[in-house]
């Protein structure tokens, strides 16, 4: 997928059309910034001695998508996917035997599940579960916008480590 793939939303869209529709938009950037390279690249630290890496952003987000419109929206008792009690950020932790395959089909799968549980609730509909941070509910609403800004944050990450990869810019 390249930049040019991408589809923004509609400039008169209706509030639920326009929300999902840059949730969208921002989860194919970053599947573009992934594009076209190895499992070694993906893997590939952004400024060593960070640990930041494009696969481990990938697992990162579907840690997020899993959290916020699983665990919180449906209320969901999940674990982490990557993390443990020992290791809570283990999604960055990547090892030679971590793949883009799996990393990016568990991503997928939550992405998937994400607009599923969307799909039932109204954009004022309270959350089934609560924030482990805040204790609160949250609207639909609330959540996509959260997410749009997770995304659009992270995106900005990827970017950077996109051009230390490889050069590439504006994929």
């Amino acid at each position: 997928m390249t930049t040019s793939d991408r589809m923004e939303p509609a400039i008169d869209a209706a509030e639920r059309p326009m929300l999902e529709g840059w949730l969208e938009f921002h989860r194919q950037t970053l599947t573009s910034k992934c594009a076209g390279l190895t499992d070694a690249q993906l893997r590939e630290a952004s400024v060593p001695p960070s640990e930041f890496t494009l696969m481990g952003l990938v697992r990162h987000m579907a840690e997020v998508e899993r959290g916020w419109f699983r665990e919180v929206l449906t209320g969901e008792d999940l674990p982490p996917i990557y993390g443990t009690d020992e290791d809570p950020d283990g999604e960055f932790h990547l090892s030679e035997t971590d793949t883009w395959e799996e990393a990016y089909t568990t991503w997928l799968a939550e992405v998937e599940q994400a607009r599923t549980n969307a799909a039932k609730h109204g954009l004022d509909d309270l959350s089934a579960g609560r924030s482990k941070r805040h204790g609160k509910q949250f609207n639909l609403r609330w959540i996509y916008t959260h997410m749009i800004e997770e995304y659009a944050r992270h995106n900005g990450h990827a970017d950077l480590v996109r051009e230390r990869v490889d050069g590439a810019t504006g994929v």
